[in-house]
Order: structure tokens, then C-alpha cells, then sequence
């Protein structure tokens, strides 16, 4: 696809998230990695609602305005994202509302933060990171980012939103609107025990899709597979 189509994809996708209020006024961003390595990326302080293709910010593969408005300042989690996940091609930064809610609640596991309720969830979002609060633009986010080695598609910045990459920028924003989605699932369901998948139908999904999910850490094992594997678990248990 050339430069003129992946700037107007990004105003498509931009708006169709924004119509449907899935990121507020001048929130979220988007970006595209380009062949040389360089990227398209959403300007800052502009709406998803209401991009100009021609505005579009154009860097090169060492972070350098090319031509465009200046870029979001929200670079350094793209950078990171791109750097350890190295078949992305695409990223999207929303401050989705029930996604945010999820990063505020006491129980969540940052390893993964949501358990397995819906196979889509799964296929298309594999698990999801949660990161502590980072102030919007803060570099250090970035460092955060690489702590996680590479290991998830899908990231959610406490009190701020999700992150999320893909191998397409149609993947990408599929896979936000399914994270958002099994957010606003959680929020309806606490406290209600509800039944998640089990361990025998994630490992279906696992063998049947490809899917690869983050391995928990050696220590955490017990505990991860009774939060992320157990068909009774209640939200609260882990």
C-alpha cells in the first residue's frame, strides 16, 4: 500500500474510533511503520475525528519530522512498542473508557490483566500487561515498555489507556475495540463469579489459532493459572 492509501487508512480508522467515542477529543494516536523504517504517526493535540492526511506526521527511522505537524508527544511508547515487538506494523493508543476503568481496580494482575472471557479476547488481544502511571509523554514509559521484553501485543498504561500493536493497522484497532470490549465485560461482571474459560479451552484455542500467550514468571506460576486459567474463579480471587 503507498504512502497516500496508509494516510488515509489512518484518518478512517482514526475517525470510525472517535465517532463511536471510543477515544474523547484530542486523546488517543495512531501510527504506521513504514517500509524504511520510518513512520507515519497522528500529530499531537489532534483529533482522531478530524485528521488531515496531509497533516500527518512523517519520521524517519530515527525519530525526525520529516514533513507533517509535529507528532504526538506520546512517541517514546511507540518507539519502545516497535522496538520489542518486531513484526508490528502498526499502533494504537486510545483512552477508551472502560479500559482506563480497568486500570484503576486493586485486583489486577499486571501480568495479565484480564482473564480469559472470551476466545476473541484471546485471538486477537492475546493477554494484556498493565503498567504503573507514567505522566503522558514521560520517556520513561518507554523503559517500562521494554521491561516487558516483547512479550504482549496489548498494554494498558494505568489511569491512562491501552496500547496496542498489530501486524496491520486494521489488526491493531480490532484488537483495541476487543480489549475494550472484555474491559467493559469485567466491569459488568464483578462480583458476579463468573465462569471464564478453562484451561482445556484456552489450550484449544492456543493449538487450533497459533496463539502464543505470555509465560508467567517461574515464581507466580500457581497463582497466574488460578487467575487467568480457572472456569470459577471470581474477579477478586487472584
Amino acid at each position: 500500500m503507498d504512502e497516500t492509501r496508509l494516510r488515509e487508512e489512518i484518518c478512517r480508522f482514526g475517525r470510525s474510533l472517535f465517532e463511536r467515542g471510543l477515544t474523547p477529543g484530542s486523546s488517543g494516536n495512531i501510527s504506521l511503520r513504514l517500509d524504511d523504517g520510518g513512520w507515519l504517526v497522528t500529530p499531537t493535540n489532534a483529533s482522531l475525528g478530524f485528521l488531515d492526511p496531509a497533516r500527518i506526521s512523517h519520521l524517519d527511522a530515527a525519530g525526525r519530522l520529516l514533513s507533517g505537524d509535529p507528532p504526538t508527544k506520546e512517541i517514546p511508547l511507540h518507539s519502545a512498542l516497535y522496538e520489542t515487538r518486531g513484526a508490528a506494523r502498526a499502533i494504537v493508543h486510545l483512552h477508551s473508557t472502560h479500559s482506563v476503568a480497568l486500570t484503576m481496580l486493586p485486583e489486577i494482575d499486571p501480568r495479565a490483566a484480564l482473564p480469559p472471557m472470551t476466545p476473541y479476547y484471546l485471538m486477537r488481544a492475546g493477554q494484556t500487561a498493565l503498567l504503573p502511571y507514567y505522566r503522558p509523554g514521560d520517556p520513561a514509559v518507554a523503559d517500562a515498555i521494554r521491561g516487558l521484553a516483547g512479550r504482549y501485543t496489548s498494554v494498558l498504561l494505568a489511569n491512562h489507556g491501552p496500547v496496542v500493536a498489530g501486524d496491520t493497522l486494521e489488526a491493531a484497532v480490532f484488537a483495541t475495540e476487543e480489549l475494550e470490549e472484555t474491559a467493559k465485560l469485567y466491569l459488568l461482571l464483578r462480583g458476579l463469579n463468573p465462569r471464564y474459560l478453562s484451561l482445556g479451552q484456552v489450550d484449544d484455542l492456543v493449538k487450533t489459532f497459533g496463539l502464543t500467550l505470555p509465560a508467567p514468571d517461574a515464581h507466580h506460576d500457581h497463582d497466574h493459572a488460578h487467575h487467568v486459567h480457572d472456569s470459577h474463579a471470581h474477579p477478586g480471587e487472584d
